[in-house]
Parts: structure tokens; sequence; C-alpha cells
């Protein structure tokens, strides 16, 4: 048993350090606080929305099931299907892309990843952060580049809701010449104002969080039920306690 329980807090450490360590290799040393609440279904719901229309179709999420999502977001089967199926899946289908892989390969150079455990790997935050890290860079083959993760291989999903963002340069540097990005700035407003836009991102930020573990939802709805039931153990077995020991005295 206690070898069991070691080994299993040995992997949960190494886990956390896999996460930390992946956010530092992809320039995650500053990272924003993403906020993302479970608890919240209408965030949720809003941030399936828009990953069904601005993520989807490249990335799927292929170890989740539209039933799922409709189960566990009180969606029904006809919501879903009209509002979030976008490939023409049966109802009990993973969520997949329409997009073929030589299609991807052609467009991006390789076929854009799969997103159901990014945030299992890369945390809430770095997913909150890469999505508002966007900028416009001509020496990019897509005109797109990320302060968050540099030189990355895709645009900006969500640059009409968001506006047109370049990059505030600093001193280039001694050795490389290269000059670091400091700061972003907004130079065209987009379609939402700032709060707005950074509320859409949390919600897609949330329902990724969703994707990586499902469970989690029925998890810590349980986990108050237990709470409540080792308090009231607590209770009876405190007043057993005083039972058996007031002849005692």
């Amino acid at each position: 048993m206690i070898k069991n329980n070691l080994v299993r807090t040995l992997a949960g450490l190494a886990a956390g350090l896999l996460v930390s360590f992946s956010a530092l290799a992809a320039g995650g040393g500053d990272l924003m606080q993403s906020g993302v609440d479970l608890g919240d279904r209408q965030s949720l719901q809003r941030g399936a929305a828009l990953y069904m229309n601005y993520c989807s179709g490249c990335h799927s999420l292929k170890y989740l099931r539209y039933s799922r999502i409709g189960e566990d977001l009180g969606l029904t089967e006809q919501e879903v299907m009209q509002n979030l199926n976008l490939t023409g899946a049966k109802y009990g289908e993973q969520v997949g892309v329409s997009m073929s892989e030589a299609d991807g390969a052609r467009w991006f150079g390789k076929m854009p990843p799969d997103l159901s455990l990014i945030a299992r790997v890369r945390g809430s935050d770095w997913i909150y952060t890469y999505l508002k890290s966007f900028y416009l860079d001509e020496t990019r083959p897509l005109g797109w580049n990320n302060k968050l993760f540099p030189n990355v291989s895709m645009p900006n999903p969500l640059w009409q809701m968001q506006g047109l963002q370049h990059a505030e340069y600093g001193e280039p540097d001694k050795g490389t010449g290269e000059r670091p990005v400091e700061s972003l700035k907004i130079t065209q407003p987009g379609s939402m104002e700032p709060a707005q836009f950074d509320q859409s991102v949390r919600d897609i930020t949330a329902f990724l969080e969703y994707a990586g573990e499902p469970a989690a939802l029925k998890r810590e709805k349980m986990g108050v039920w237990v709470i409540f039931f080792l308090v009231f153990l607590t209770f009876l077995a405190w007043l057993l306690k005083n039972e058996y020991w007031q002849d005692v005295h």
C-alpha cells in the first residue's frame, strides 16, 4: 500500500514538472492567469461553440464524443448536432476534422495536432496566454507569429474578434542581432471589446480543460458530497465516543 502511494505521488510530481518544463520550453515563463471555472456551465457551453467555430476546422478532439459533450454541458442532442457538430459525424462519434492529412501537410507543413490533452500537457494558463499572444509578422510564411510560442506554424484563428496586434521590440541582441518582443499592442480593433475577447478566450480555455478530463466535472460535484459525508461521519463518531466514555468519568 505504502509503495503504491509513493509511486502515485512520484507520478504526480513528474506530471507537474512535465507541464512546467513544457511551458518554459515554449517561452512560458510569463503566463497570464486564465481564471477558468469548470463549474461555470455557461462558460463551457460558450467555449464549446467558439472552439467548434474557430478551432475544430483544423484540430480534432479524438478522445471526446459529441454525446459526452451534450451530457456534461446540459445540451440536448439536437442542440449539439445543430450548433456544435460541423463535420457531419454521428452523435456518438468523436470530435474530428473535415480536413485531410494531405491538406494539413500542404497548408501547414504537417497535420495540426489533436487538442484533447493540450490542457493537461501545457496547462490552462498557457493556453489562455497563447491565444492572446498572436501578432502580425511579415517574415513568417502565414504572416503571423506568437510571443509565447515563437515561430509557431499557425495563423491567429481569433483575429477578427481580437483585432490586429503588432509587436513592440526591444534593443537588438548583441550576439544574434535579433530584437526580442517586449510587448504586444492592438493597432486595429476587432469585433469585440478587450474584456469581451478575454472572456471568449477564457471560455475556450475552460472547454479545452474540460476536454482533457471530462470526469473532472462529476468528480468535483461528488467531492462536495464526500466532504459532507465525512463531516457527518465525524459527528457520529464524536457522539459515539461520548456515549462510550460517559460512564468512565
